[in-house]
């Protein structure tokens, strides 16, 4: 296999500073005037290949230990994979110049999915990306001051003021100021042609699963335009990440795709393991399979349910059916965990608890009837003429353009590209299991509904697998600095006692370090990236979550069709605002 360091070294002498790895991915650091040209050569020399950007951030160094300013405040850190090489991750680093005031040539024209990235980096961090085609905030209102995850913004952002009454005139003028800004007219968004009807869809349109806006621009009732509005919920992950202990930040990951908890809580976790350089028992590796297969079924029930109702005469039969089903995993998460959505099962070395002893024969119940549940969602849709017709042929997103918009998971394979990181990266042991990646040449939302049905499917196959191959053994890792003693040793050793007081009063320090690591969750690629200081908390941390990266897709897939199927092309996507949102 080709090494890219050396080949970046080769063909760009003068471009690389620096080359190493973040926990045992290679990283090369080159100059910001160099970067274009080297993510071509990476993007198209037939060795390399690295055609999907997984990942865009900024790491504001200005407080990290040892910082004194000779260096640049901000670095640009980009995660390219190469889809073609199962995977192959390569972290790319850049020093940006300007000071307080960062610039860095824009990727677009390279990987073309870096549009919403770096206006994620411009609108949070103040980064100005040069020849960007459409510079502008993603989440924060255009005349929001400062950028929240810069390190001398509070965590808190900008002091309101309060009072139980409006009657003090002083304060009244100064929530008008800082409470209710004058709004200005929206500028007709970029590319929009102004001939042409432009309407508002949403945040309220209940087809929008969300507090999701869609300015959409049309010509009689052909879509030429969609530019999603997003920004409502401001969950603030990252920066209450920064401002957390590690083990206290898995509560908060229930909250973002919040119809798959168990999938976020893995891939935070595995990131922590990883910069710990750790591996969890056996019996913890499968307990989580189990897990995160039944919560990529139940998101994939919400996801047919809500596309049904939106779209086919069944639709309000078979979201009653597909919720039924749903409930029968929300009782499985409960015997393990005591918590149903929101589930904090996960932890940093394995899971909270053990699986209870009438869990696995229940577990096999379900399976058999899902099976035959599967069938029937089949026979009341794959016949229907009326879900036929609005899905065949809409949204089309050749392999190419799912590529160059960085979209992943189902989306990804709904355009035939086989890629599944349970496969080509696999983790928790999934190269253990035997099962198949279902993929489509579609390339349109039937396509996509093949996928996920298909995928269903397989979680089965995988979860009977899980259940006869679950080993005996511990379910958290032994070891006190980074799992909490067991309950029974509290009685009877003082240093468990101590052990346990220590890690939940100072909490884990993992060695000062960067890492990234991506999950295949039930959307797509799900990936942390942790930088840290050696303190308990994370010095600066990135989440690259499916839904924000295949929602950019939108536009595209939406362009000529009628407004009618734009219902339809938001479903096939199945976005989850909170994991949209930062």
């Amino acid at each position: 296999m080709t090494d890219p360091i050396t080949a970046i070294r080769q063909a760009f002498p003068d471009a690389v500073i620096d080359s190493g790895d973040a926990a045992g991915e290679p990283v090369v650091t080159i100059h910001s005037q160099h970067l274009q040209e080297v993510g071509r050569f990476l993007r198209d020399d037939p060795d390399l290949r690295y055609d999907l950007l997984s990942s865009l951030t900024v790491v504001d160094q200005s407080q990290l230990p040892g910082y004194d300013g000779s260096d640049a405040r901000f670095v640009g850190v980009y995660h390219v994979r190469s889809v073609a090489r199962d995977g192959d991750l390569l972290e790319i680093k850049t020093p940006l110049p300007g000071g307080d005031e960062p610039v860095a040539p824009t990727l677009t024209g390279v990987w073309p999915s870096a549009n919403w990235h770096e206006r994620e980096a411009y609108d949070l961090m103040g980064v100005r990306y040069e020849g960007h085609p459409d510079l502008r905030r993603i989440l924060l209102p255009d005349d929001w001051p400062g950028h929240p995850l810069r390190k001398e913004m509070p965590l808190g952002g900008e002091r309101v003021p309060f009072s139980v009454t409006w009657e003090d005139e002083e304060f009244r003028m100064l929530g008008r100021q800082i409470m209710q800004p004058e709004q200005k007219p929206q500028a007709m968004p970029r590319g929009m042609d102004g001939k042409h009807m432009v309407v508002n869809m949403g945040p309220q349109h209940p087809s929008t699963h969300g507090v999701l806006r869609l300015i959409v621009e049309l010509d009689g009732e052909r879509i030429k335009g969609v530019d999603p509005d997003i920004g409502y919920l401001h969950s603030g992950f990252e920066k209450q990440a920064e401002n957390v202990r590690y083990k206290d930040f898995v509560y908060y990951t229930d909250r973002m795709d919040y119809v798959s908890a168990m999938q976020n809580n893995l891939s935070y976790c595995v990131t922590v393991e990883k910069l710990l350089g750790i591996e969890v028992p056996e019996r913890a590796q499968a307990i989580r399979v189990i897990m995160a297969e039944l919560q990529r079924i139940a998101s994939h029930l919400v996801w047919l349910g809500t596309h049904a109702l939106d779209v086919s005469g069944t639709g309000h039969a078979l979201l009653m059916y597909a919720f039924r089903e749903r409930e029968e995993i929300m009782d499985l998460f409960e015997m393990a965990c005591g918590a149903r959505l929101t589930t904090s099962y996960l932890r940093i070395g394995g899971v909270s608890d053990d699986l209870p002893p009438a869990f696995i024969p229940r577990l096999l119940e379900f399976l058999d009837v899902m099976d035959k549940r599967l069938v029937e969602y089949e026979e009341m849709l794959d016949k229907n003429p009326l879900w036929r017709k609005r899905l065949e042929g809409i949204g089309y997103l050749s392999k190419q353009d799912a590529l160059a918009m960085g979209v992943t998971g189902p989306m990804l394979r709904g355009s035939g590209v086989k890629y599944d990181l349970r496969r080509a990266r696999p983790y928790c042991g999934y190269e253990k299991y035997d099962f198949e990646i279902p993929t489509s040449d579609l390339g349109d939302s039937y396509g996509r509904y093949l996928v996920r049905m298909n995928e269903m499917k397989q979680s089965v196959r995988i979860l009977r697998q899980a259940a006869a191959m679950l080993p005996e053994g511990d379910y958290l890792l032994n070891d006190p600095k980074i799992a909490p003693p067991k309950r029974e040793l509290l009685d009877q050793s003082m240093e468990a006692l101590i052990h346990h007081f220590k890690l939940y009063t100072e909490g884990v320090k993992p060695p000062a370090g960067e890492v990234y690591r991506g999950i295949e969750a039930s959307k797509g690629e799900m990936g942390f990236y942790i930088v840290s200081d050696g303190s308990a908390h994370p010095y600066r941390m990135h989440i690259r979550t499916p839904s924000f990266a295949n929602l950019q897709a939108i536009s595209m897939m939406s362009r000529d069709h009628l407004f009618s199927d734009m219902v339809v092309i938001i479903g096939t996507i199945d976005i989850v605002l909170g994991d949209v949102d930062r």
